[in-house]
């Protein structure tokens, strides 16, 4: 009680209250993080007198940042944060067919269950989860990796090959820059603008923001639905009747979520595309994912929050950060005389029960916060669609020059939009193309040093326990969907014009 009392004092309330709405801002900014936010804010906490208000500026940023990416992936198809992309999938193909508000609404009211399910597992199972991720090695991390861009292959509507393909292509760009191993520039032409490799957040805005652009002046079509005006009861009730009918869905992903976040290094965007291609292998109806399937965006964005909380398990047991925020954290942390370890809840139990209670508030503030952050960006359909699309130009500019203060950046993004835009013309997915480039660094990283343990033995990739099980999921994902539609009736599919039909529930209207 003594704890959640000096978490209710006014000097930790107001800041705490001011930086989840930075963190809305950043979110919904393409080109800026989570991890660019926390970075940010960090330096001033320091000069803060109260620790508490330190942790609640960290956390409520880093919270509401993940869930503020997924306004733009929904309405403008450009996500916000890298853990956002999965859910520019269902989310914008929702906004176009008219139910953005219902697409966003779900975002919000998941992601605050998803990181409130992450922060109990926290709570009542921190310990178990970091010893048991502990035990990962350069070898089981490679095939989570594999597994991740895998994954993001198959649960496209694209054919799997040319799902594989952007994978590789992704893959081939993250091999841009100075080798870790030997230091040798690779790929670089001489540029020194690319020793330290492409910036993936330049790439994703170019590719997910500027080729929609592209795209929308080709076949001249609108950006979203049409806009009207609906009920907050009615919109209260549709959100909850479609989160119910998913509740195996958010728990699901919730618990996965967590389990990777607790996976250092891992974080958010691996745990809501594994979410969202969990959740496409365990439904009825397969078929309408990516076509703008209410389960595909209830999967994705309650992982990405539920990993978020799952990051801290290795963090505060450990002193190992579960992804770049917690990376951040740290470094807070020990300047608060707080010690990561295992001796962290002996020691500083009750800055350590402020930092568990910080996250549930958190959740329940992020309610208001996220609702007042999508109405603010919703009133951009009530603009002409010119000024929309040249909104979204300027906003992937000055996105892109914003990561280093470099046009060379921009440059990148330009060109990432053009190739996006033949590449969807050729039904060439984006999502994995986005994902290779993430992911490339641990995937050669982790085979890399595993290839010199072994001498170049190849076995103990195969032949250890977890690696094991990884594989087996890798190929059953891929031949999953062959077995399915051989085992499967043609009654069980269900044709996108059939979204709603059942119990699904129809929205009044959107913004």
């Amino acid at each position: 009680m003594a704890t959640l009392l000096s978490l209710l004092q006014i000097d930790v309330i107001v800041p705490w209250l001011l930086g989840m709405a930075f963190g809305i801002f950043v979110g919904a900014t393409p080109g800026l993080t989570a991890t660019m936010a926390v970075a940010l804010i960090v330096p001033f906490t320091f000069y803060l007198p109260n620790p508490n208000t330190g942790l609640a500026l960290i956390l409520g940023i880093s919270f509401t940042a993940i869930f503020a990416g997924d306004i733009p992936s929904v309405y403008l198809r450009i996500p916000g944060t890298p853990a956002s992309a999965a859910g520019t999938l269902d989310g914008h193909a929702m906004a176009k067919q008219g139910h953005g508000r219902l697409a966003l609404m779900l975002d919000l009211w998941c992601s605050a269950l998803g990181g409130l399910i992450g922060t109990v597992l926290l709570i009542v199972s921190s310990q178990q989860l970091a010893r048991f991720a502990l035990r990962f090695s350069n070898f089981e991390y490679f095939w989570l990796g594999v597994a991740g861009l895998g994954i993001s292959a198959v649960v496209t509507q694209a054919p799997p090959l040319r799902g594989m393909v952007a994978a590789l292509l992704g893959l081939m760009l993250s091999t841009v820059g100075i080798d870790h191993v030997s230091g040798t520039p690779r790929f670089t032409f001489g540029r020194p603008e690319l020793t330290g490799g492409i910036d993936f957040i330049a790439v994703m805005i170019g590719l997910f923001g500027l080729s929609e652009v592209l795209r929308s002046l080709h076949l001249r079509a609108s950006l979203a639905g049409a806009a009207t005006h609906d009920s907050d009861a009615t919109r209260t009730r549709d959100v909850w009747l479609t989160i119910w009918r998913h509740k195996f869905t958010v728990l699901k992903s919730s618990l996965l979520g967590t389990f990777i976040g607790a996976l250092p290094g891992a974080g958010a965007d691996i745990a809501a595309w594994a979410a969202y291609g969990l959740a496409q292998r365990t439904s009825r109806t397969p078929g309408t994912f990516g076509k703008g399937c209410t389960e595909g965006v209830v999967a994705p964005t309650t992982a990405n929050n539920a990993a978020v909380a799952g990051a801290w398990i290795p963090a505060l047991v450990f002193g190992i950060p579960g992804d770049s925020v917690t990376a951040i954290a740290l470094g807070a942390l020990l300047m608060y005389n707080i010690k990561p370890g295992p001796l962290v809840f002996e020691q500083n139990g009750t800055q350590i029960q402020a930092i568990f209670l910080i996250a549930l508030i958190t959740q329940f503030l992020l309610l208001p916060a996220g609702w007042f952050g999508i109405r603010a960006f919703g009133a951009i359909l009530r603009l002409p669609r010119s000024v929309v699309m040249t909104a979204v130009v300027v906003f992937s500019v000055v996105g892109a020059y914003s990561l280093r203060n470099d046009l060379f950046d921009v440059w990148v993004m330009i060109a990432a939009g053009v190739a996006g835009f033949f590449l969807e013309a050729q039904r060439v997915p984006l999502a994995p193309l986005i994902l290779g480039l993430i992911l490339g660094p641990m995937v050669e990283e982790n085979l890399r040093a595993g290839l010199i343990k072994t001498s170049g033995d190849l076995v103990p990739f195969f032949a250890r326990p977890f690696c094991s099980v990884l594989v087996l999921l890798l190929v059953a994902a891929f031949a999953g969907p062959a077995l399915a539609r051989r085992f499967r009736s043609p009654a069980g599919a269900i044709e996108p014009a059939n979204l709603r039909a059942g119990n699904e529930p129809e929205p009044k209207g959107d913004l």
